[in-house]
């Protein structure tokens, strides 16, 4: 170790090069002691850590120096009736907001109790859109016309980069001499961003040659990712959700202790009126809260909760009680690649038993989207009913205060 941390202070060995020199368990712990000394910081507790360095420091964490420790609250059963999820569930959800696993979890009890939530996958397409310039506002149109007529050839051209992506759409848009594709893809049981970016470079390369319009960039942010975007919000991205239940007057007021009115008005004034005043793209209580501790402790970007927050919550007063509901348009989620390796993030996928691929090849990303959306659901649910039964305050005066 000391030999190492001279050759690193003379600069013989780059601090993001110590991989090169050592084991990667070796190699974070020499990174760590370097940053200690430079900075005068102590860092045991981040130095303490289950994950194994091996696959970590390869594809998921650049100078790797250690990992930081977010708490994994379980909510549940959760009760889902979707087409690829069916069943009952334990959400692991990792958070440091005190009192959101036990809101999440009187949702999960009120969803159960009325029957569970009915769940439907309603579109699987990752998006990505390069932007070419045109010569012309003519040369323009006539690289819509020709995209428009030829994705049979362009979905040629991706699939010579992946078995498991596949081309199912393009739109255009044109704005003066910039022409934007928006493409279109199935990725199976991945997430799907670096299989589609790879894609999409044969796809442009196609539309660059046979067009003459000139690739300016692979993205040319109409995909969009990880920006709130009103383009998301209609045409979805990812996997697009709608969650439903119904519940009953009496399960209203026994469990929510509020009632089926007053709920609806909420969710009116709130969710729906509120959010229009703001200028808002979501129109819902906290989804955002619901989909980043699930992709925290599953192993997805949590960057894409900025996608994720794009839902729409609804209460429709119907004979008997309420039909409350949950539409997520844009969940870029995955059971493989990216962080769903990582041990700590495999066992609560795991958990929910949707760890790695699905037989057939996408069954536990659409099962995993379906859970989401009932889990979303059941957190709208509470909120909206802690709100209508103003109780908002004190379950966050007893669970979310600091100490």
């Amino acid at each position: 170790m000391d030999e190492l941390l001279r050759k690193v202070r003379s600069g013989a060995v780059k601090l993001y090069a110590l991989e090169r020199e050592v084991p990667p368990g070796e190699a974070v712990a020499a990174r760590r002691a370097f940053i200690e000394e430079e900075t005068g910081t102590r860092l045991p507790a981040v130095g303490a850590f289950s994950i194994s360095p091996d696959r970590v420091t390869k594809r998921n964490c650049e100078n790797m120096i250690g990992a930081v420790q977010v708490p994994v609250g379980v909510a549940g059963p959760l009760r889902v009736r979707g087409e690829h999820a069916d069943g009952s569930y334990w959400l692991p959800l990792a958070t440091t907001e005190g009192a959101l696993v036990a809101s999440v979890n009187r949702g999960c009890s009120t969803i159960t109790r009325a029957g569970g939530a009915e769940v439907r996958l309603i579109a699987d397409r990752m998006t990505r859109a390069p932007v070419f310039a045109a010569t012309s506002v003519a040369h323009a149109a006539e690289c819509v016309r020709w995209v428009g007529s030829h994705l049979d050839l362009l979905a040629e051209a991706a699939a010579t980069t992946t078995r498991h992506g596949r081309l199912v759409g393009a739109t255009t848009s044109v704005a003066g001499t910039s022409v934007y594709v928006r493409l279109e893809f199935t990725t199976g049981d991945a997430m799907g961003m670096n299989m589609v970016t790879i894609a999409s470079g044969a796809v442009a390369a196609v539309i660059e040659r046979e067009t003459g319009a000139r690739l300016v960039a692979l993205s040319g942010n109409l995909c969009t990712d990880k920006k709130p975007a009103a383009v998301n919000a209609v045409e979805g991205r990812g996997r697009s959700v709608v969650a439903g239940v119904f519940l009953s007057d009496d399960l209203v007021r026994d469990v929510l202790k509020a009632d089926a009115a007053a709920l609806a008005e909420v969710n009116t004034r709130k969710n729906l009126v509120g959010s229009a005043r703001a200028g808002a793209l979501g129109f819902n209580a906290h989804a955002a809260n619901v989909v980043a501790a699930l992709f925290i402790a599953c192993g997805q970007d949590p960057a894409h909760v900025v996608e994720g927050s794009l839902a729409v919550t609804t209460v429709d007063p119907v004979p008997g009680g309420v039909y409350v509901s949950v539409t997520l348009p844009a969940l870029p989620l995955g059971t493989v690649g990216g962080g769903t390796a990582i041990e700590t993030q495999a066992e609560c996928l795991g958990l929910l038993g949707v760890a790695g691929g699905g037989d057939p090849p996408g069954a536990h990303a659409k099962a995993f989207a379906e859970i989401v959306g009932a889990a979303v659901l059941a957190g709208e649910l509470s909120l909206i009913g802690a709100l209508a039964a103003n109780h908002l305050v004190r379950a966050h005066a007893t669970l979310g205060r600091g100490q």
